[in-house]
């Protein structure tokens, strides 16, 4: 019959039709996505187009999705958060559904996740910080970077980290793109600041702000560094504020530049134009520093001791000596790593992820032949955290991918019928689209009135009080 009606609407040839994939009417395919980020986003935009038959429902333990592009783009980055309006066309499809303030682990576990969905997707996240290691890093004017643009971003719990810039540094460690993000809203002009989504009570502590000189120290040299080429021509065009490099730092890099790749290549000679150009001594009163081939080794009250290391082919190996740096307030930021939801999960605590074989959870850690049918993950969760928006992006379609291969393979069973959650929520107070959707209006609403494009709430009390819960 449904092949007739094709032909007769479509005004196919029936040789045609033939070649058309035709999927059996069975009960639905229900798949839950832990985590509504770019990866639980990016994932349920292919399942919903690839199985026509699946209801994807995606969960998060905050009542807000987005995740990281909410909580992580920088304020002055809005052409990043674009990405939201196709999320929030995914979140139309008659078969999405949105559980916010639900957490796993501890409104929901992932046995109970199992029994009511053919397949669970584990997309949460990394939302540790890794540390330093140092003696005395536990100071109060010590702080994660992670923290930091949290605080900013106005993610819930945040809000009271209230970091000490009173000094007249800031000393980062690390050399990636949080790094970079970091040390532009340290040094970027409030009038510019207030124009973007920032918290407002971060800009109230930005613009009191009696920071100076930013350092941003790595433990490798140039070629290695992990931010991009966008960051660094962003600092560079800070207005008011000197980049200064030290050039004992760049011996031996100018003969290197030729054996990039292009990306490489093209980042490493704009690190030189910017040296061979700059100021001697700084014209500005704001300085940008980035120091290379240094290792935190102790803190001493108000003094980080690194030490010096030297490149050996692509190794940076410590030597005997050392430089001290001011620690005003020190940010590291050294990587993210997750945390293990339920104590179910097959996890590796060491890497931080959940052990996985290109998305397909372990059972065994230890055993990569162990694979547990119809269990998934992707993102930072799967691969730690590498890579921009659209790196998460690719990797995130590459599992959805898996998933619909492993159903129309018929690897996994999706025959029987299965409930989806709502028996577990009947007593929680959980944030649906459409509830999400006034928190949202609220939210731009409180952002117009001061020439802002929104005005984020940060209390879950307060959101769940406007999504009329």
């Amino acid at each position: 019959m449904l092949r007739t009606i094709l032909q007769r609407n479509c005004q196919l040839h029936p040789k045609n039709v033939s070649h058309i994939r035709f999927y059996s009417q069975n009960p639905s395919t229900r798949v839950c996505i832990v985590g509504a980020g770019p990866a639980g986003f990016y994932a349920a935009q292919h399942i919903l187009k690839q199985l026509p038959n699946a209801n994807v429902d995606v969960i998060d333990k905050l009542p807000v999705p987005f995740g990281l592009v909410r909580f992580g783009v920088a304020p002055d980055h809005p052409e990043v958060k674009n990405v939201i309006n196709t999320f929030t066309k995914t979140a139309g499809n008659e078969r999405f559904k949105f559980y916010g303030n639900v957490a796993l682990g501890q409104d929901v576990s992932l046995r109970e996740l199992r029994e009511r969905y053919h397949i669970v997707l584990l997309t949460y996240g990394a939302d540790q910080d890794r540390q330093l290691g140092i003696e005395n890093e536990a100071q109060p004017n010590v702080l994660s970077a992670r923290n930091f643009v949290a605080w900013y971003n106005g993610l819930p719990g945040a809000e009271n980290l209230n970091p000490d810039l009173s000094g007249k540094s800031v000393t980062i460690v690390g050399q990636g793109n949080v790094a970079v993000d970091v040390a532009r809203m340290l040094l970027s002009p409030i009038d510019e600041l207030k124009k973007t989504d920032i918290t407002s009570y971060a800009l109230d502590f930005l613009a009191q702000s009696k920071v100076e000189k930013v350092y941003l120290v790595g433990r490798r040299g140039p070629l290695q560094v992990a931010f991009t080429i966008k960051e660094l021509r962003e600092m560079l065009r800070l207005p008011n504020v000197s980049t200064h490099w030290r050039p004992d730092d760049f011996n031996g890099v100018s003969e290197a530049i030729e054996k990039l790749a292009r990306p490489r290549k093209r980042l490493t000679e704009l690190m030189l134009k910017s040296l061979n150009e700059q100021p001697t001594p700084p014209k500005c009163t704001k300085q940008f520093l980035p120091i290379f081939l240094r290792s935190p080794k102790t803190l001493k009250e108000q003094e980080l001791i690194f030490t010096i290391n030297e490149m050996q082919q692509d190794k940076a190996v410590a030597t005997s000596s050392t430089e001290s740096l001011p620690a005003d307030l020190v940010l590291r930021s050294i990587g993210y790593k997750s945390s293990c939801a339920d104590k179910e999960l097959c996890f590796d605590a060491r890497a931080g992820m959940v052990a996985n074989v290109n998305g397909r959870v372990l059972k065994n850690a230890n055993d990569a032949t162990s694979v547990d049918p119809g269990l998934y993950t992707a993102g930072w969760l799967a691969t730690g955290p590498t890579g921009v928006i659209l790196t998460t992006m690719n990797v995130a379609f590459s599992v959805a991918k898996t998933i619909c291969d492993d159903v129309v393979a018929k690897k996994i069973s999706t025959e029987d019928s299965k409930p989806g959650l709502m028996d577990l929520l009947k007593d929680k107070r959980y944030v649906n689209w459409q509830a999400w959707e006034r928190i949202d209006a609220e939210e731009t609403k409180r952002g117009q009135a001061i020439g802002k494009p929104r005005e984020k709430i940060v209390s879950v009390e307060e959101m769940l009080k406007v999504a009329g819960l």
